[in-house]
């Protein structure tokens, strides 16, 4: 009877194009009759059936691969006595430590053959236990949004545990269920399967009698999301189930999973403001918890939702990850640095933990990590030799493995704080050598970033700029980026007046004049820093004291060369001081930089690669460049100190008389 009975049960996972999901409708519920199971069945029992085993049944599993409208689907019958039958059993659920076991020995697995040879050692499984090989198969498998061997569903394991979850889907705990639901769509079946129909109307039935946690609710709320998009109307019945929650009475994984869900698009556009403000002033109470997943987890949402007015809450979670630093992985540790370069955060704790904690993995961590580590630095001008040093080291070994970004991004951090490590020449030596290379392989833009950021701290690969002047360069620039933007053009600028004012034996190509700026100052990613406006008003007193009249300098003066001077003094033969007005018998021009804080490393007085490299020009171009830094006039406390100072600065070797 029971025989007949199963034989009447189909198996199909059918395969329909991809697209919108219907409204799905509530499915009976199949129980494994062969083994007598009753509804208080909890666990996957793998010894086989002896009844089901001798049933010759013909399954088939598809997916959706996710290429230009391609659907593919096979079918692979099952020789009766080749592989094992999962069934639910009331008897034998596995202690927490077996299930344990069972996830650590799941995560060591580095194949999909190697997670069904554990399934199959297994004597018993809870229904949490096969969800978790499922999304282990799918962590192996998935890459760029399909599966890169769709064959892999053809498995006789792996479709004898998604049959039985099918025929035993009103038996599974929520845990259980919505996680293999959620598992089932990072697989890519195909919505419309027997499997995923009855999976998620039973999560409907359930959803419907309000008996999810908030845990269960959010891995429901990451499937539908792949499934139906975020106007699913499953999604917004238990979204409104979770705002009901109170938010006190949430553990720390409720929260986490609730920033998840909202940064998987259900957040997006502003939706559910009030209740991520809710959430954002409890997580600040709760940041002393966190371990490292849920602080990179809750940065990436808040990056992701653009959350920028939860400043305190940033700030706290970087106090946090000061801690976590050596426990992050790098996929982890990857998402902090993100996150806070988009808020522009960081403190002293923070820098001084990588510090140490960087130059220990430069040669281990991924390439993205360490790219990012030298990006985040770059960003928030911050000069850290230690960590500079480590990663230049590191580069010299391992730049051939890093992408064409990779190796742009990070040599850019070294041209931006201006800075040159101890094995400098190895790793332009590396960097010449991967042009060489791979040069057809760089983005216009990447190549552009890689030849400037050299550029800044002089070094000079001249046999690489002359093919970025080349008109067939030009163009592909344009195509990229739909036209030239202003901050492209510029740095083309500055590369030309490079190759001529310090490459005087270049000889090839010029940039036509099309292409070039009259002003490196700009707004957005300018090349000049602009002057600090109070710190100008200081000196700009001090030199109408020592010069007697306003008259007899020039402020924010744009030279013919693109750059701007903050203060210019005319002097003619004989060294007498010129109105700034006047054009002719100009025997000698003084560029006055007035540097303020902005124009340093932020922890270090060293000057940014950019500002660095306008003195060195204006020094080409027959400027007196005279460096007025921040950290020198501001220890003067009088205006005769400052006059004392100013012309000590720029007329060293004159005698002054009082006006």
């Amino acid at each position: 009877m029971a025989l007949k009975l199963i034989q009447r049960i189909p198996f199909r996972i059918r395969c329909y194009p991809a697209g919108s999901v219907r409204p799905l409708s509530t499915s009976s519920q199949v129980l494994c009759v062969t083994c007598l199971c009753t509804s208080a069945g909890r666990c996957i029992r793998i010894w086989g059936c002896r009844k089901l085993l001798q049933d010759s049944v013909t399954r088939s599993l598809t997916t959706i691969v996710r290429e230009p409208a391609f659907i593919t689907s096979s079918s692979v019958g099952i020789h009766r006595d080749s592989v094992p039958r999962f069934c639910l059993t009331q008897l034998h659920r596995p202690t927490a430590i077996e299930e344990q076991s069972f996830l650590h020995r799941l995560e060591t697995c580095s194949s999909s053959r190697q997670v069904f040879r554990l399934l199959r050692s297994v004597k018993i499984m809870s229904d949490t236990m096969a969800a978790a090989a499922l999304h282990r198969v799918a962590d192996l498998e998935q890459e760029g949004g399909a599966l890169t061997n769709p064959t892999v569903l053809e498995e006789a394991t792996i479709r004898a545990l998604c049959f039985q979850l099918e025929q035993d889907s009103g038996r599974l705990t929520n845990a259980g269920l919505v996680s293999a639901l959620l598992a089932c769509t990072r697989l890519y079946l195909d919505p419309w399967s027997t499997l995923m129909v009855r999976l998620m109307s039973e999560s409907q039935a359930r959803l419907d009698r309000g008996e999810m946690t908030i845990g269960e609710l959010c891995t429901l709320g990451q499937a539908m999301l792949a499934i139906e998009g975020p106007g699913s109307v499953m999604l917004e019945q238990l979204m409104e189930q979770i705002q009901r929650q109170e938010l006190s009475n949430w553990s720390l994984a409720d929260l986490v999973a609730v920033y998840r869900l909202l940064q998987g698009g259900v957040g997006v556009d502003g939706k559910y403001r009030d209740l991520l403000n809710a959430m954002h002033s409890h997580a600040v109470t709760v940041t002393s918890r966190m371990d490292p997943a849920a602080v990179s987890g809750v940065l990436g949402a808040l990056v992701t939702l653009n959350q920028m007015q939860a400043m305190p809450l940033v700030i706290n979670l970087c106090k946090q990850a000061v801690r976590h630093v050596p426990h992050f992985t790098d996929e982890e540790l990857t998402h902090v640095l993100g996150a806070l370069m988009h808020f522009g955060h960081s403190d002293h704790y923070f820098m001084g933990a990588m510090e140490k904690y960087v130059p220990t993995v430069a040669f281990t961590s991924h390439p993205e990590t360490i790219t990012k580590v030298m990006q985040f630095f770059g960003r928030r001008n911050i000069l850290s030799p230690p960590v500079f040093d480590a990663i230049a080291e590191s580069f010299v070994y391992r730049a051939d493995d890093y992408s064409t970004s990779q190796v742009a991004r990070q040599i850019m951090a070294f041209g931006k704080l201006g800075y040159l490590p101890p094995n400098a020449g190895q790793v332009f030596g590396k960097v010449e050598t991967i042009l060489h290379t791979r040069f057809s392989h760089f983005q216009p833009r990447t190549l552009l970033n890689l030849l400037h950021a050299c550029t800044l701290v002089e070094r000079f690969p001249v046999n690489f700029v002359s093919k970025v002047f080349s008109s067939y360069f030009l163009q592909q620039l344009q195509e990229q980026s739909m036209g030239i933007d202003r901050a492209a053009l510029a740095q083309l600028t500055q590369l030309y007046m490079t190759v001529k004012l310090e490459c005087p034996f270049y000889e090839g190509p010029k940039l036509l004049p099309k292409y070039r700026v009259k002003s490196f100052l700009m707004s957005g990613r300018s090349l000049e820093t602009p002057v600090d406006p109070h710190l100008y008003n200081s000196v700009k007193t001090g030199l109408v004291d020592l010069l007697g009249d306003r008259s007899y300098f020039g402020s924010k003066v744009l030279t013919p060369y693109c750059y701007t001077l903050d203060v210019e003094i005319k002097l003619d033969e004989e060294g007498y001081v010129l109105p700034a007005s006047q054009t002719d018998d100009v025997y000698k021009r003084i560029a006055l930089c007035i540097d303020g804080q902005k124009r340093f490393t932020s922890n270090l007085r060293q000057l940014l690669g950019k500002e660095a490299i306008k003195q060195r020009h204006l020094r080409l171009l027959g400027y007196e460049v005279v460096q007025i830094p921040y950290f020198e006039f501001e220890k003067l406390q009088s205006k005769t100190s400052m006059v004392e100072y100013l012309h000590q600065k720029i007329f060293p070797h004159t005698y002054r008389l009082s006006w």
